[in-house]
């Protein structure tokens, strides 16, 4: 996104710090889930109660987002005649988002959340439009740079061809995944490990179950049935797989050691003393719990390490002060949603296709202050449903 904002006018740091905001709200279901598995399988928790109580906080925090959008394309200025553009955007995003993440799992709600965006802003512009269009830094357009922001008409065959994966996507996945569906939790072989604490003297045991038919075999079923629909050629699929892997291969890397020290972090009881520590501050804990998931997703760059690794001592703490059993984890995955464009990961991918390349550090410093903004707003969130809402938290 970045480089189409940049080819409109806007200068390459803001484009980047505003991509990065821009892809706050879909982070805690990025990747299809995966963050929201991590945290059920380190928490114990059940996976659709946290994906429907991380839905909830997201919900309330993606109001905000469109706004502060608006505010750093084009300053005060926008706000005048773009706030529809914010209303319609955010209140679409969760129209979308919510329902599938309280009933569905954690799969797909950034995918039906950022489609039901697009279609109503897209049906919103058909009737509706700003009366002065202003561009980077709220500078008013002339008639022919207007002109450029008009839509190219796309015929109905290339319209369906491009909607068609999504399609696809989304129907496999729901059918797949839903609560309806015994497939993911369908489980081939169990292994498991006893031990005996050497401080507490009472046994413990680690398990992994391989489930084969779990939510990532959707995503194949899926890719194979686009390959089947799409046609596309032979070289077309050798590149997109070499270019994948040579993007993705340490990321495959992450994933194995993120885990293997994970469970050494949980099982050694790091994370039970560090939880007690923090059990010491009391109920002012739930102004921490973001900020510990906004500092986790800084220096891991990833929501899903950060959840494997503070996911386990946030529900402990949650369970020692009497918290809501929901609330704490999901306001830690949260919190590494909005740290996200100040993470190493963010900010190497945003400066790809720009002149910033060995300059990551200018991108952090950039992103930093609004990340802030979107931290205080998600902590006062989190007091909400601590202080009026705590029900919807609970199991």
């Amino acid at each position: 996104m970045a480089p189409i904002l940049i080819g409109l006018g806007v200068a390459e740091l803001d484009a980047i710090r505003v991509t990065a905001i821009a892809n706050n709200a879909p982070v805690s279901y990025g990747a299809l889930g995966v963050p929201i598995i991590a945290l059920a399988t380190v928490t114990g928790l059940p996976l659709l109660a946290l994906s429907a109580s991380v839905g909830k906080v997201v919900a309330l925090l993606a109001l905000l987002p469109p706004w502060v959008l608006i505010y750093l394309v084009s300053g005060r200025r926008g706000f005048a005649d773009g706030w529809p553009l914010a209303v319609v955007g955010s209140l679409a995003y969760i129209l979308g988002q919510l329902p599938v993440s309280q009933f569905v799992g954690p799969y797909l709600p950034d995918i039906t959340g950022s489609l039901v965006s697009f279609g109503l802003l897209l049906a919103l512009l058909r009737v509706w439009r700003p009366r002065t269009l202003l561009g980077y830094g709220g500078r008013e357009l002339d008639a022919e740079a207007a002109a450029r922001f008009e839509a190219v008409p796309v015929s109905r065959a290339a319209a369906w061809r491009a909607w068609l994966p999504f399609i696809i996507l989304i129907v496999v996945v729901v059918l797949w995944t839903g609560p309806w569906s015994p497939l993911p939790g369908l489980s081939l072989m169990a292994l498991k490990a006893a031990a005996v604490s050497s401080i507490s003297h009472k046994a413990t045991s680690v398990a992994f179950s391989f489930t084969p038919f779990a939510g990532g075999t959707s995503i194949l079923v899926s890719w194979l049935l686009m390959l089947a629909v799409l046609r596309p050629g032979a070289a077309a699929v050798r590149e997109v797989f070499r270019t994948t892997f040579r993007q993705m291969w340490g990321a495959l890397l992450v994933g194995f050691l993120i885990f293997g020290l994970a469970d050494v972090f949980n099982l050694s009881g790091m994370a039970a003393s560090l939880a007690y520590t923090f059990s010491r501050i009391g109920p002012a804990f739930i102004v921490l719990a973001p900020v510990l998931g906004w500092i986790g997703v800084a220096l891991s760059g990833s929501n899903t390490s950060t959840n494997a690794m503070f996911g386990l001592m946030q529900t402990l703490v949650g369970k020692l002060l009497g918290f809501p059993a929901l609330l704490l984890p999901s306001l830690n995955s949260v919190g590494a949603e909005v740290g996200k464009p100040i993470a190493p990961q963010t900010a190497s991918v945003g400066v790809a296709t720009t002149r910033f390349v060995p300059s990551e550090g200018q991108v952090i410093r950039h992103n930093l202050g609004w990340t802030l903004v979107l931290l205080a707003w998600l902590i006062i969130v989190g007091l909400l449903y601590y202080t009026v809402a705590p029900g919807v938290m609970r199991l």
